[in-house]
């Protein structure tokens, strides 16, 4: 087992020939299918201009782009279930597959009402991959390994709001919408060809949960759910208003604040994959986890302290980085909380807890910020991370550590 939290031990575990090839491979492809969703789940407001062009109001283009994370929340629970009953290489083919194909009859749909269904239905079939994908990482790594894999994998957000805004601006509706329908059969089609489904060892190699009934007989990874949603609060608020807050605030052009918050998604990406890294190095997930949170707090402090200063620009981009970053360790968290058996419906939970998060988020921000400016915002974000960290199950973790060296010895 790994250090501190091997539980769930992946087939793969560092070692040599094709096992040790094929976790890679899985891994990479789950990241294409991951992205490839993402794509359609987080990316298409940027399709909004083209469908202003093609007669819808504001309103209803806002309606119609949001239509997809609505069918995301009312599925992830029963893909992950599905997930942990039949496995994770058929939901994934067939929840991508069954999104392409609704892209695809989306060119074709007429009306608001029949686009919004569409996007809601593409929505609802892509959260197969949300639950999926990261359990897959739970079977086939070890925990040695499993926060750098679940990094990687989850830069897929940010790498397909990225692929949104390089492509959907510059293409018609019509193109738009077979392009991410291609995209989403494509991916469907390698995970078909290259995912496996990991070994399942029964007894302690899935976690606590195995043979013990639910993980949710504690409240361990009701506290980890919880801070994780708390932590979107800041998140999506730098996300989603930093650009306007540029402009209005810093007179800044909207293309240079846009490359500039560009950089920041990178940035982000690469604190996910650190992050992961550095809790396999120390054997933690929680720990690391708090520590962030705190940093996030600091940061936006900070950055309510000189909104009006120069000095803000390179805060906010720093708080921004740093509110990306802990979103794998609690990912990887869960899954190993909750053992192979539980991990899928444990992991659409945490999505599904994130996703309502950052939807309420939009709203009440945008009403704060109205009334009051930017400092009155970003100073009511600082309770959130500070309210995370203090939810954060630390003690749980150590506990578990201090019991897997004494099986060991």
């Amino acid at each position: 087992m790994g250090v501190g939290v091997g539980v769930g031990v992946g087939v793969g575990g560092g070692g040599g020939g094709s096992a040790g090839r094929r976790r890679w491979a899985v891994l990479v492809t789950g990241m294409a299918a991951m992205t490839a969703s993402c794509t359609v789940q987080f990316g298409l407001p940027f399709l909004i201009p083209a469908l202003r062009a093609g007669g819808l109001t504001l309103e209803q283009a806002g309606v119609v782009t949001a239509a997809p994370v609505a069918g995301l929340m009312c599925t992830l629970i029963a893909w992950g279930a599905a997930a942990d009953r039949w496995g994770e290489r058929w939901v994934m083919t067939i929840g991508l597959g069954a999104a392409g194909l609704t892209l695809l009859a989306a060119v074709g749909a007429a009306g608001v009402v029949w686009l919004a269904a569409c996007f809601f239905a593409a929505g609802a079939f892509g959260g197969a991959v949300q639950a999926s994908s990261g359990r897959l990482i739970l079977g086939w790594f070890a925990a040695r390994e499993r926060g750098l894999a679940m990094g990687l994998r989850q830069t897929s957000v940010p790498l397909g709001v990225a692929v949104a805004a390089l492509t959907l601006p510059v293409l018609s509706r019509s193109f738009a919408l077979v392009f991410l329908g291609t995209s989403c059969l494509i991916a469907s089609t390698l995970t078909g060809l290259i995912v496996r489904d990991p070994p399942r060892t029964p007894g302690k190699a899935e976690g606590d949960a195995a043979g013990a009934g639910s993980p949710y007989r504690t409240g361990v990874l009701w506290r980890i759910h919880t801070a994780s949603a708390l932590l979107v609060v800041p998140q999506v608020t730098v996300a989603t208003f930093a650009l306007v807050y540029l402009v209005d605030d810093h007179g800044w052009p909207a293309g240079g604040a846009g490359r500039l918050l560009a950089t920041g998604q990178v940035g982000g990406a690469l604190a996910r994959i650190v992050a992961g890294w550095w809790s396999d190095r120390i054997g933690l997930r929680l720990r690391p986890m708090r520590q962030v949170a705190v940093a996030i707090a600091i940061a936006l402090a900070l950055l309510a302290a000189s909104t009006h200063s120069a000095a803000a620009v390179g805060v906010l981009l720093a708080a921004g980085i740093l509110t990306f970053s802990p979103n794998g360790l609690a990912f990887t968290a869960v899954a190993e909380r909750a053992g192979s058996a539980w991990a899928g419906r444990a992991l659409g939970v945490q999505n599904t807890a994130q996703n309502l998060a950052g939807t309420a988020t939009v709203p009440i921000m945008a009403t704060v910020i109205s009334a009051t400016g930017y400092r009155v915002a970003f100073a009511a974000t600082i309770a959130f991370p500070l309210a995370a960290a203090a939810m954060i199950p630390v003690g749980a973790e150590r506990g578990r550590r201090a019991e897997s060296s004494s099986s060991r010895a």
